[in-house]
């Protein structure tokens, strides 16, 4: 079984852990800096995080959520200042094995955008931190299969997005 645990991206002067939307997310630490005051914060286990769009009202900047799923799959929940929210998935073959439509009627397009649309959201959210973005470069990305270790393809998703660099 591969790595369990979550993500958060977001921009803020007070420690992200802080944030009202952070709090059920117990152990969070620093896994990455970047310029312009962008942090990873990573926290291993199931705690709950809050809304990314409480989030990004609240610090002023875009934020971003990861949950990756015994490294086959990540859950990628991002949020915007104004319009722009979106989520999708990491994985798709293995996030498809995951969810259960036999049981409630519901597919991977009822939970999460196709990999075209999330990119195309993702590049509207890049340019919201003044970086510029090829989506074909994030489809790339949004689209492959991870392996095992969907943690690594979701830290080349925040590099694509130009926020923390590999």
């Amino acid at each position: 079984m591969g790595y369990w645990g979550c993500f958060v991206v977001g921009r803020d002067e007070r420690p992200l852990a802080e944030r009202d939307a952070l709090s059920g997310a117990d152990g969070i630490v620093l896994r990455a800096e970047a310029p312009g005051g962008r942090r990873v914060r990573e926290y291993a286990g199931a705690g709950e995080a809050g809304g990314m769009r409480a989030l990004a009202e609240r610090t002023g900047a875009p934020a971003l959520f990861a949950c990756v799923m015994g490294g086959d799959c990540a859950v990628v929940e991002a949020a915007a200042l104004g319009p722009g929210a979106w989520t999708t998935c990491l994985g798709r073959a293995a996030m498809a094995d995951r969810l259960r439509p036999e049981e409630d009627g519901l597919t991977l397009g009822d939970y999460f955008l196709e990999p075209r649309d999330a990119a195309e959201r993702a590049v509207a959210r890049a340019a919201e931190t003044g970086h510029a973005v090829a989506a074909d470069e994030l489809l790339d990305v949004l689209a492959a299969d991870p392996g095992p270790m969907a943690e690594n393809l979701l830290f080349r998703l925040l590099d694509r997005l130009g926020v923390v660099p590999l």
